[in-house]
């Protein structure tokens, strides 16, 4: 072996020379700390403002805010519901569309009022009205600013320095001038009806406020003895003791009791019986339903039973029995609602307490007594039948009233069953009690109120609300048909509620016969008073102050008012914000291109907003409803603090950042219901990791690339770089179309999809040795940073409206070109040709094939390191591709087209195409087979490929040419090499 002689040193280390990564986007991103900062330089800079100045004169699209209520602060269900929208109107603006968005809050009501009440306690005995509702608004203005801060932290645009709020002096006005619309129209009227009631909160509930839980009644069965003549009913009966039997879970409705009704076309039968265990001279009779009589039967203890007659029910009407406990005679009645699925098919009536009760009353005009007040307590039950002696239940509320009354039934002996009864059961939905049906004088909103349609057809509220549910696009489907049948079959809408904090049914009614003053004139006048001082006006002025002092009641002539003092139905007024803010915002339109809401608002905001526009305007307020649906756990469960499993989205925002939260919702289909945990939360911080991580190689391999000087145009670039733009192209178009169709979650799994398997294990793995080795302005390398360039600026355009913190930050770091936008958000998504100049089947067609090659060569790679054939470098590795001549298919010729690519596609230093048939070292692969061995020649010091070409430089002995040429171009100074041969350093 020659002695060799020592080298010079390097004036400058090799490694020095390559074109490593360099970038001021950080691996990590400490997003709750860059996050608020990214939002303050927003909002000093008002980009808000600047977007809709950039897409002023472009076509409108108008996602309306459904207003969640200023209770709180936000939950997970409210991110979910902010992202989505904050999601559309960010692709409709990247889009090209002007698509402002104006934030809502939904102020007034219970829930507000209450809060309220619980800080003032007795104090609010002492207050008067307007001092209540300015306790109560600013209540709600610290809500709407702790949300609208939470909102924007989690990086939703919007109007957020000028939201609608229905407590506004503005809004407040736009909801009496509604109402007054539908005043005007007849479309309203006060009149005594059954009502849902909450007790605890002591006011009238919409069908939208009610909600159904479980719940544990009395089941009682209870008999009313017949006073009228038997004979009517049957001659068998004549000389007996005969009652009939009904079956209730509410006892408490029993000092209501006024009738007993029947099927008149059942067949009912008349038993004999004894009730076990009770000692009697002698059997009773009992109607009961025929079909239900055994299992009465049983329910009541009855035993040695004998039937002795069958009639139908319509014998029974116009009979008369014994209230069970008071003194009152009952009205047998008929009404075909009675069935004889359940109970006994005799149904207690209580025109108070019952939809179906009160309807029946009035056909048989039965008195309308209502012995329970507005806090659900007994009261009068001395003159309620009891001898003008109060009754053991005076003064207790309904539920505690009930072991009370049935005590008492069995005083009577006329309690033959009394069990507990586990049901699904009305319950308010603000403070989740049970309620009641109440009959109380209302205001109401008439379904079946004539209308006339744009071509002159006469219908009514109810089905043109049916109709115009047919015009609009409901996703998903189902909301149409649900929607539709909570139409068809609701009651007329109650729209009064017993309360402080809203908006008054402004309505002046005469002092002498009641009758409502409906004057055109005087609704507009308060109109205005609203708009200039708020509904506390109502509050504020005499009758005498807001007439003219010649009104007079149309009826009477009276010339004395009262004011009404209930409020509107909250939903009423959310429901009017198609005019309060579509109509009067200049900036919008109605009607709205989308609502989006959670699946509650078929019966809420859908509902009531469908229902005013329809009245007021003929056609519905929206054009689509997307429906969103509820965030669980993993298990399936509803959050809750009981069994600690909720995500609170301002805590992660915190510590993990909110585009993780925004991601999240990204990830999931909102129209199913969704799972979140912490651990879901995790994951998908690793997913936006490699994301992020991917960016920064992308941003870090063009610090030094110029477009306008370095990039080259589609043709001349390497085709593997063709190739990605390719797929990037392909990516946006999928991406581009599922944002379209709002499936966000499409999008998301696109994106995941194209940077791990397109990038990372593809593109960006292979790259790597051109980006670093080649000499900066190689074409090679040049190609490499374009295709990065382009694939940078699409990924960062096309991930801003979700990932929009990031988004900005990667675009504040991309090469800038002179008509750059300063914010992504101010930027369009790009167009296809920027990506691509045209058709590319047949390229993917090609690389379809060199993929597939690709894919066999890597596994043959393993085998044979694994068979230890080769080392476990692939760049000191030579593969050979042979093709058996037996078989009559021929080397693809995309493979010979692209043979001087292959060994960067692979990752290999040599690549060889024989027709030869190979036998030694050889992986069969179908119709070729796959040969690695160890490469040719020495490794180059500077790329550490094999190659042959090692030392034909003389200035930089050590490398192979192309390094040589990079140190060249780059002006590296020469150096000298050992003496040794090529074939010791081999060695």
């Amino acid at each position: 072996m020659p002695e060799a002689t020592q080298i010079k040193p390097e004036p400058k280390a090799l490694k020095s020379t390559l074109n490593l990564p360099l970038t001021a986007f950080p691996m990590k991103a400490n997003l709750p700390q860059n996050e608020p900062a990214r939002l303050e330089t927003w909002q000093q800079q008002d980009l808000y403002a600047q977007i809709r100045t950039a897409r002023a004169g472009q076509p409108k699209y108008i996602l309306h805010d459904g207003p969640p209520y200023a209770n709180g602060a936000i939950h997970l269900g409210h991110a979910l519901n902010k992202c989505i929208k904050d999601f559309v109107v960010k692709t409709k603006t990247m889009a090209g569309f002007d698509a402002p968005y104006v934030p809502g809050w939904d102020c007034h009501g219970l829930p507000i009022e209450i809060k309220v009440d619980e800080q003032l306690g007795r104090k609010k005995l002492e207050m008067d009205p307007i001092a209540v509702r300015r306790a109560c608004r600013e209540y709600a203005q610290k809500y709407v600013d702790l949300q609208r801060s939470q909102f924007e932290r989690i990086g939703v645009f919007g109007r957020w320095n000028a939201p609608y709020l229905t407590m506004s002096f503005g809004y407040e006005a736009s909801i009496v001038e509604t109402f007054y619309d539908f005043f005007e129209r007849n479309f309203v009227y006060k009149g005594l009806k059954p009502v849902y009631w909450c007790i605890h909160d002591r006011t009238a509930l919409a069908e939208a406020e009610v909600e159904y839980d479980q719940h544990t009644s009395p089941s009682v069965y209870v008999r009313y003895a017949l006073t009228s003549d038997p004979a009517a009913i049957h001659p068998a009966l004549v000389g007996k003791s005969v009652y009939t039997i009904i079956w209730t879970t509410t006892p408490w409705t029993l000092p209501a009791s006024q009738a007993v009704a029947f099927n008149p076309q059942l067949e009912y039968v008349a038993l004999r019986a004894r009730i076990s265990g009770r000692e009697e001279t002698h059997s009773s009779v009992y109607i009961v339903s025929a079909d239900l009589a055994m299992q009465v039967a049983v329910a009541c203890n009855l035993t040695d039973l004998e039937t002795l007659a069958n009639f139908p029910g319509s014998k029974l009407e116009r009979s008369t029995f014994q209230h069970p406990f008071l003194n009152r005679s009952i009205l047998g009645v008929t009404a075909d609602y009675v069935t004889a699925e359940q109970g006994t098919g005799a149904v207690h009536t209580s025109p108070a307490h019952g939809v179906d009760d009160f309807y029946t009353g009035k056909r048989y005009d039965l008195p309308e007594i209502q012995y329970v007040d507005n806090a659900g307590r007994q009261r009068n039950t001395g003159a309620a039948g009891g001898g003008g002696v109060p009754q053991p239940y005076e003064d207790l509320t309904v539920f505690k009233s009930n072991p009370v009354i049935i005590e008492l039934l069995k005083e009577k002996g006329a309690l033959l069953s009394a069990t507990n009864f586990e049901h699904s059961y009305p319950h308010c939905w603000r403070c989740h009690n049970p309620v009641i049906v109440r009959a109380t004088e209302q205001w109401f909103i008439g379904m079946e109120t004539p209308m006339t349609t744009d071509d002159g057809t006469v219908t009514t509220f109810r089905q043109r609300a049916l109709d115009e549910i047919k015009q609009v696009v409901w996703d998903p489907a189902w909301g149409e048909e649900r929607i539709s049948n909570m139409i068809a079959t609701r009651p007329d809408w109650c729209i009064s509620r017993q309360r402080i904090w809203g908006v008054p049914i402004a309505v002046f009614l005469c002092d002498k016969c009641g009758e409502p003053l409906n004057d055109k004139a005087v609704n507009k006048s308060i109109v205005d008073l609203f708009k200039k001082e708020g509904a506390d006006a109502w509050y504020k002025y005499k009758p005498s102050t807001l007439l003219p002092s010649e009104t007079a009641c149309r009826g009477c002539h009276h010339k004395e008012f009262r004011k009404e003092m209930d409020i509107l139905d909250v939903w009423f007024e959310s429901g009017a914000s198609w005019h309060a803010v579509l109509d009067l915002e200049p900036e919008l339109h109605s009607p709205a291109d989308l609502y989006t809401e959670g699946g509650d608002q078929h019966r809420g905001w859908f509902h009531s907003s469908l229902l005013t526009s329809v009245a007021v305007r003929n056609h519905a307020p929206y054009k689509m409803v997307a429906t969103s649906g509820w965030t669980l756990d993993e298990q399936g469960r509803a959050f809750s603090k009981s069994l600690g499993n909720g995500v609170d989205p301002v805590d992660i925002a915190k510590r993990l950042g909110g585009e993780i939260i925004r991601l999240w919702v990204a990830s999931v289909d909102f129209r199913e219901d969704v799972a979140a945990s912490e651990n879901l939360m995790q994951r998908v911080s690793d997913n936006y990791r490699k994301l992020r991580n991917t960016l920064r190689f992308l941003l870090g391999n063009i610090h030094d690339f110029d477009p306008t000087k370095d990039a080259l145009p589609f043709t001349a670039l390497q085709p593997l770089d063709q190739y990605i733009l390719a797929r990037t192209a392909e990516l946006d178009a999928k991406i581009r179309a599922a944002y379209d169709d709002f499936e966000f979650h499409r999008a998301y799994h696109a994106l995941n999809e194209f940077v791990n398997t397109d990038l990372s294990a593809l593109y960006l793995d292979v790259l790597k040795d051109r980006l670093y080795t080649f000499a900066p302005n190689h074409p090679g390398r040049r190609s490499a940073q374009t295709a990065l360039w382009r694939i940078a600026e699409t990924l960062t355009r096309l991930i801003a409206p979700i990932l929009s913190f990031t988004a900005d930050e990667v675009w504040a770091l991309l090469p800038k070109l002179e008509t750059r936008e300063p914010s992504v958000h101010l930027a369009l998504f790009p167009n296809l040709t920027e990506i691509v100049p045209g058709s590319t089947r047949q390229l993917e067609e090609d690389w379809d094939h060199l993929l597939t090659l690709r894919d066999e060569v890597l596994k043959g790679l393993e085998e044979a390191r694994t068979a230890k054939t080769i080392s476990n470098k692939p760049s000191e590795t030579q593969i050979v591709l042979g093709w058996l001549n037996t078989i009559a298919e021929q080397p693809n010729p995309v493979f010979e087209q692209y043979k001087s690519i292959l060994p960067e596609l692979f990752g290999v230093a040599q690549v060889e195409i024989s027709n030869a048939i190979v036998t030694e070292g050889e992986v069969s692969k179908g119709a070729f087979y796959v040969q690695a061995k160890p490469a040719a020649g020495i490794k180059c010091e500077r790329c550490w490929r094999f190659t042959t070409d090692v030392g034909g430089e003389a200035n930089y002995p050590t490398v192979c040419l192309r390094c040589a040429d990079a140190l060249e171009a780059i002006h590296f100074p020469p150096y000298d090499a050992p003496l040794s041969t090529p074939t010791e350093q081999q060695a």
